[in-house]
């Protein structure tokens, strides 16, 4: 199912001419009506008719998270207040929270993009969609209530938790898809598996987003709910969920670059990337009509790809997100992605998908000790064949990070589960 067959499937000259054309007027828009491009133009002595060509991007300066909190709350809106008919935020753990405001043209732009994204997993007006993403300041949950809105989908707007009232939503209501985070689809799927509900589950497809996951992760969920687990991406300070998706070929996220267009930059360097390189993801709106953001560094780590998808699509698309170039773990020098733990231990027979990292510097010098859980038959097992299985965890995550890390074996359902964003890093040092 393609949601927009000419947008989707346009000519890439075509589209690049579409993609100047609005940038050219993005551009402009910011300049005249945000204060903040204003001055930032001025300072790099750069004005919106310099740009002429899709290579003239690099010439503007980049938007970083620290900026829009500096404009709290409503600094970086392009409207005036009253033309915003709805705000949300992030979550403002570490300062204060991003703001981002929408206006009418906004909100149509997100159901679009959303209609897409449902619509690469096969949803149509015949689905129900059980939406388990966060309602409220959160993108999550309105931006997929949007979208399944648009195609004509039922949306049951359930959110995250009620784990007894979701299975029997699920299974009562015949569920075809379900959206939330892959570590609380995980969770349900263990629940509806004690029930012995597994055989009345109906679901053909999850979009599963708002943390990193592995492609082991992807096996797991779709052995226990027999259904597509596909990737969507997105960000509160672009637009929410919908930025891109995975089709059902599952090859890649399909960014919609004629709203968002997309560079891969060095992290170091800031210098951008060609194709198929791994970097820093950085976004500009096309066309937000509230807040534009301009080159906004995601800190997102991934690479794009170009060419004419299985599906029919020709939009750009990008890899799974392997880290965040800001929220790298540095241990004794070497730079280490959780997911890259993730993708070693879960190679191992037996082994859960439920883990923590734990780091902690007893005598100056950093450890790392990986928690992770084992299946209730393994756990039941004989010492030496758990010390075997500890052994080889050990071996896996030494190969993949350049480091030798502790294992730590735990029961079923020791680590802390999660209905929300799970949280797999533990820093117990004093840096």
């Amino acid at each position: 199912m393609i949601w927009d067959r000419e947008a989707e499937c346009m000519p890439e000259k075509q589209r690049q001419q579409l993609q100047l054309d609005r940038l050219k007027a993005i551009v402009s828009y910011a300049y005249e009506n945000v204060p903040f491009y204003r001055k930032r133009f001025k300072d790099k002595k750069i004005k919106p008719e310099d740009i002429n060509s899709l290579s003239d991007i690099t010439k503007l300066p980049f938007t970083e998270k620290a900026d829009l909190r500096e404009g709290y709350p409503f600094g970086m809106f392009a409207v005036p207040r009253k033309e915003i008919i709805e705000i949300h935020t992030s979550s403002g753990t570490t300062g204060k929270p991003v703001v981002t405001g929408y206006t009418r043209r906004d909100i149509e732009l997100w159901s679009q993009v959303m209609a897409r994204a449902l619509s690469m997993a096969g949803a149509t007006s015949d689905d129900i969609i059980q939406n388990c993403y966060g309602y409220g300041l959160f993108t999550g949950g309105l931006g997929v209530h949007y979208g399944g809105q648009k195609i004509g989908a039922t949306v049951v707007p359930i959110s995250a938790g009620q784990t007894k009232r979701q299975i029997q939503i699920m299974t009562d209501f015949g569920t075809t898809i379900l959206t939330s985070t892959p570590s609380y689809a995980l969770y349900l799927a263990e629940a509806v598996n004690e029930e012995g509900l597994s055989r009345k589950v109906k679901l053909k497809a999850g979009v599963f987003g708002a943390e990193m996951w592995t492609e082991r992760m992807r096996d797991e969920l779709e052995k226990r709910f027999n259904l597509h687990a596909l990737n969507i991406y997105g960000l509160t300070e672009i637009i929410g969920p919908g930025v891109a998706q995975e089709c059902l070929e599952k090859t890649g996220l399909h960014i919609a670059e004629d709203y968002f267009y997309p560079e891969i930059i060095s992290p170091e360097t800031l210098e951008p990337l060609p194709e198929g390189q791994s970097g820093e993801l950085v976004l500009t709106t096309l066309t937000r009509e509230g807040m534009p953001m301009i080159r906004f560094r995601t800190k997102d780590i991934t690479s794009l790809t170009r060419g004419v998808c299985k599906c029919g699509r020709t939009l750009v698309k990008m890899s799974r997100i392997t880290g965040r170039s800001d929220d790298m773990i540095k241990i004794r020098g070497v730079i280490v992605f959780p997911s890259q733990i993730e993708r070693a231990l879960l190679e191992v027979k037996g082994v859960e998908p439920h883990y923590q990292i734990i780091i902690t510097r007893p005598h100056h010098l950093d450890e790392i000790e990986v928690q992770v859980e084992v299946s209730q038959k393994m756990f039941s097992d004989e010492v030496k064949r758990l010390e075997e299985i500890r052994k080889k965890i050990e071996d896996k995550v030494e190969s993949a990070i350049g480091l030798r890390v502790k294992v730590t074996l735990v029961e079923p359902k020791s680590i802390p589960r999660s209905e929300g964003k799970a949280k797999r890093v533990i820093d117990n040092r004093k840096l």
